[in-house]
């Protein structure tokens, strides 16, 4: 079936520069290895399509049930550049809960 992530994870996102932080937790541990599989960083390039101009990376922290992504070409030039009313990349975790995955049928959310 299929979830938007907010019914397994929490956020929180920032900004370095023109590149917006956003990291995704698991609110349990077993859902981590559904993060793990499913939040690609071709999956993630196309959720944020047209917001993010750049390179996504990513990056695994198991012992945290998390990953964290760096979203490049984010935020129209940093903080005192961007004509973008959110220059901070604060929103991106909002955005980024909405994301649409694939879980089991038989998994249990609380």
């Amino acid at each position: 079936m299929k979830i938007q992530l907010v019914k397994i994870a929490h956020a929180r996102s920032g900004d370095k520069g023109d590149t917006a932080n956003a990291g995704i937790i698991a609110l349990k541990p077993e859902y981590y290895p559904i993060l793990k599989e499913q939040l690609t960083v071709e999956r993630v390039k196309e959720h944020f399509k047209g917001m993010v101009l750049g390179e996504v990376e990513r990056f695994e922290m198991p012992n945290i049930g998390a990953i964290n992504f760096l979203l490049h070409n984010a935020l129209g030039g940093g903080g005192t550049l961007t004509l973008k009313h959110d220059a901070q990349g604060k929103t991106y975790s909002t955005a980024f809960l909405r994301m649409e995955i694939e879980v089991d049928d038989n998994l249990q959310i609380d």
